[in-house]
């Protein structure tokens, strides 16, 4: 009999995908529709142009989003989910409300904002605002 391991249960491959600070953010940010890059950088507070490109590529290799360029002057380019990636956000949004019905009781009041369904929220101390 094989072992479970993360691989095989299918958690290392998620986490592959949807680990890191970013990614969550970023895919909860693209669930409500297509954005452009820079308004997506201006809803994620903290992040580099830098950082969210690559991580926008990684997401868009693992086909948890699409990019789509537009033949404008100038360039236009939008930032969608997948179908993949709007399974993903739910997966991420159950997480998201596990977290805070669990984190509640343990964390400082600063690390659980009251009524938010943002993932956000449980993210770093002090929440998204």
């Amino acid at each position: 009999m094989t072992k479970p391991t993360s691989v095989n249960c299918g958690l290392g491959p998620a986490l592959r995908i949807v680990g890191g600070k970013w990614r969550p953010t970023i895919i909860w940010e693209l669930h409500s529709g297509p954005l452009r890059f820079g308004e997506l950088g201006r809803r994620i507070s903290g992040i580099s142009e830098k950082v969210l490109l690559e991580e926008l590529r990684g997401l868009e290799g693992a086909g948890v989003v699409h990019r789509a360029a537009f033949d404008e002057k100038p360039l236009r380019v939008v930032y969608s989910l997948t179908a993949i990636g709007v399974e993903l956000n739910q997966a991420i949004h159950t997480l998201a409300e596990w977290g805070r019905r669990h984190a509640a009781s343990k964390a400082p009041p600063d690390l659980v904002k009251a009524g938010s369904n943002d993932p956000r929220d449980l993210a770093q101390p002090g929440g998204r605002g």
